[in-house]
């Protein structure tokens, strides 16, 4: 088991720049299977660990043989700003965004107060409509269970030119080593490199708190969980690669109420 996670992890770090969503996470209570499951704009590779129950229970509802026939386009708006944007959001405020999918819409509520970096750069990158027709383009549903989606590439390299830093870590949400079922949370390559990329967690997942949390998921989960039904092409290994039915950001919009 542990060769075969060197084997992959080498496989990994040798491709392209990337992102990594999920740092090491070790279930010391169980038997352990480690899967990859990065977004990755840059060259750091980490790995995420899970119980094998978990993954086993996840298996079924996963047709992971299945193909994505399809290419994701990428936009041309990646890297275009090289700076974080300037603290616009009011902080005291209530932030509330909707994600427009194909299957349907996932509407979020954004903690500003305790992540308004993170929460100001989501809302630039809607108003500046960075995200509109960017694919989610990772779906893990083996020992973790999020939809990652923001990278204009499509690839899992990219992002809007900027990075910024973490946020909420010691949110008691996450503490415990678990990302509960509605979070929504940034994806990076390491402390303090956020960008773009960001996930929502569809089930609990057992992950570091490592990814800053920034939101919950008010509506949509039944979406989510029914683009999970249908699997991913198992790219990144089994459970873990691009959905097997596209996933189109057709519109983000992000709002102060």
């Amino acid at each position: 088991m542990e060769r075969q996670a060197q084997l992959r992890a080498q496989k990994v770090s040798e491709a392209r720049k990337r992102t990594a969503i999920i740092g090491a996470c070790v279930v010391a209570v169980a038997a352990i299977v480690v899967g990859t499951v990065a977004a990755w704009p840059s060259s750091k590779h980490t790995t995420a660990s899970a119980d094998t129950a978990s993954s086993s229970a996840s298996a079924a509802a996963s047709p992971s043989a299945a193909k994505a026939n399809y290419t994701i386009t990428p936009k041309k708006n990646e890297g275009s700003w090289k700076t974080e944007p300037a603290m616009t959001i009011d902080t005291s405020a209530n932030y509330t965004a909707k994600i427009n999918l194909g299957q349907g819409a996932v509407t979020l509520k954004l903690d500003a107060a305790a992540a308004p970096h993170t929460v100001n750069s989501f809302v630039f990158l809607a108003n500046q409509h960075f995200f509109d027709g960017v694919y989610c383009h990772r779906l893990t549903t083996s020992g973790i269970y999020v939809l990652q989606c923001g990278d204009p590439t499509g690839t899992g390299s990219g992002g809007p030119g900027y990075s910024f830093k973490d946020e909420n870590l010691t949110a008691s949400s996450i503490k415990g080593g678990t990302y509960p079922a509605g979070t929504v949370a940034m994806a990076n390559s390491g402390a303090n490199t956020n960008g773009s990329q960001f996930f929502l967690v569809y089930k609990d997942s057992p992950l570091p708190a490592n990814y800053t949390p920034f939101g919950t998921i008010t509506g949509g989960l039944d979406v989510l969980n029914a683009i999970a039904a249908k699997g991913s092409d198992s790219s990144n290994g089994a459970g873990d690669g691009k959905p097997v039915d596209p996933v189109i950001m057709n519109t983000v919009t992000a709002t102060k109420n």
